[in-house]
């Protein structure tokens, strides 16, 4: 019988629906053609799915913003075709876990049109968060909250009052004091946990529960999903947050290894720890190492602080570079080969770590970010509430490149993809990849097949070694060894035979911006 805890060291392919692949030829990604790949994922080596929104949805946030939580909107496939992927995926050995988005619902949502129609003071405006403005005529906003996404968290509808979204105006946030809304969450745990899903990534995780009387908050200057402000930000990680993730841990235990991993954007080690409690989440994920600038010493205190946070928890640590809001980490680390070869010496670092591992679709490609997309392709909401100040995450959601020459890289059987993809990224494709034994693909997949198999990794612990400056080095107790080479110059290998490298080590020696595995 599979372990309950199969997730505690799993590694995670997160699936951008959109942009995977195209299984019907519209040009965007589909339940069909995550199906047509699955074999691809197997031979990677990956042990589970993490599949964003496929919801129906008139896309305002591409998928975030759902109309209903328990269907499949037809532009991604249907009931049937997600019942075959997920059978064909478990007979891959393959688990498929997807997107909960909590915290709001789309304006089309039936609900949301219901509680426009009853008007001020009904059960149906209550499953939202309808208040009246300030001001002597109820002009103002109920509160100085901003969006995530720019501008005010506040709408006006026609007969006066206000409505709460953290995010776009078409994302109103439903209110979790309503029982209605609680017992609709459980409801949609339990359809997909029936069909057979194995558990859900919780979108906004630490965003559900609002603070009594709604009360001005701190200003600030980045407003963003991705800046944790601590308590000065009444948007976020309020204490009654806590009570909802039990209830919805109480339906996850009902399915024997079942799970949940939280979007959880939450600085503070104690307060992120709090969200890993008995009873609560079973991960979350830890964005410092996403955030850490490429310095030895950031790397090292990211980990440190990762592993403080869950050490008095039942939780693993939980790590990630890349996912569909943050620039491609193969861009952030530099631009070009730079960037290249500081994401494969972070791949091996990743990956040695333990805990559970979160790869974005593409990471093993070592796709850039796309940073010179047209003005006038760009569909993330944040060009437009930002007043086209900020581009948005569509750079790292560009479709992948499969095959061929030339756009659509095997992607779609259209060229007019969803979003425009390179000319110049023939080389990049698996196609071009599989067969190079030096490609970041190939890496990733002796890396994976190491990492499900060696002794070496051992139990989920590590101890720091001694390290050049510049450099950072531990142990797992199977007696892997990882170093990373930060220093600006060559520096020689410890002893032990060497299982994996990012670069060259002929002549013993370990390339700047550089990662290694060794058998101690």
């Amino acid at each position: 019988m599979p372990s309950p805890d199969w997730w505690r060291e799993a590694v995670f392919y997160q699936v951008y629906i959109r942009s995977f692949a195209d299984g019907n030829g519209d040009g965007v990604g589909d339940l069909a053609g995550i199906r047509s790949r699955l074999p691809y994922l197997a031979d990677l080596g990956v042990q589970a799915l993490w599949i964003t929104p496929f919801y129906p949805s008139p896309m305002a946030d591409h998928g975030y913003d759902v109309a209903h939580p328990r269907d499949v909107e037809p532009l991604f496939g249907d009931l049937a075709e997600f019942d075959r992927l997920l059978a064909e995926a478990h007979a891959l050995g393959i688990r498929v876990t997807i997107d909960l988005v909590p915290n709001h619902s789309s304006h089309d949502r039936e609900w949301f049109q219901e509680a426009l129609a009853a008007g001020p003071g009904s059960d149906a405006r209550a499953r939202y968060v309808f208040r009246d403005g300030r001001g002597p005529d109820g002009s103002e906003p109920p509160n100085n909250w901003p969006s995530v996404f720019g501008g005010p968290a506040w709408t006006r509808v026609p007969d006066g009052q206000w409505y709460l979204h953290l995010f776009a105006p078409e994302q109103p946030d439903l209110d979790f004091t309503h029982p209605d809304v609680i017992a609709d969450l459980e409801e949609t745990l339990r359809f997909w946990l029936d069909r057979g899903v194995d558990g859900f990534r919780i979108d906004v995780a630490h965003g559900l529960a609002k603070p009594d009387g709604l009360p001005d908050m701190v200003p600030m200057e980045d407003t963003g999903l991705l800046a944790d402000h601590g308590p000065g930000d009444l948007r976020f990680d309020q204490d009654g947050v806590h009570v909802l993730h039990r209830r919805i841990r109480a339906v996850l235990d009902e399915y024997p290894g079942a799970m949940a991993v939280g979007e959880v954007w939450v600085s503070d080690d104690e307060r992120l720890a709090q969200y890993l409690r008995d009873g609560e989440l079973h991960l979350t994920f830890n964005f410092k190492l996403l955030t850490a600038p490429w310095a030895a010493q950031d790397l090292r205190e990211a980990i440190v602080d990762s592993l403080a946070t869950v050490a008095q928890t039942p939780a693993p640590a939980c790590w990630v570079l890349s996912n569909h809001d943050v620039r491609r980490h193969a861009s952030r680390y530099g631009e070009g080969a730079v960037g290249v070869r500081r994401a494969r010496a972070a791949a091996l670092l990743q990956l040695a770590l333990p805990g559970a591992v979160y790869l974005y679709n593409g990471d093993e490609l070592g796709l850039p970010n796309v940073d010179d997309l047209p003005d006038e392709v760009l569909q993330d909401p944040v060009w437009e509430r930002s007043g086209r100040t900020r581009r948005g995450r569509d750079g790292c959601r560009v479709p992948m490149p499969w095959s061929g020459s030339e756009p659509p890289f095997g992607f779609s059987t259209t060229a007019s993809t969803w979003l425009p993809m390179p000319g110049d990224w023939a080389p990049l494709t698996v196609a071009a990849q599989e067969s190079d034994a030096g490609s970041m693909l190939s890496l990733y997949r002796t890396a994976l097949e190491l990492r499900s198999s060696s002794p070496a990794f051992g139990a989920a612990e590590l101890d720091w070694l001694p390290a050049p400056g510049g450099c950072l080095a531990f142990r797992r107790p199977g007696g892997l060894v990882c170093l990373l080479n930060l220093s600006g110059a060559p520096v020689p290998l410890p002893e032990g035979q060497v299982l994996l490298a990012s670069a060259d080590t002929a002549g013993g020696t370990l390339p700047d911006d550089a990662g290694v595995w060794l058998q101690a």
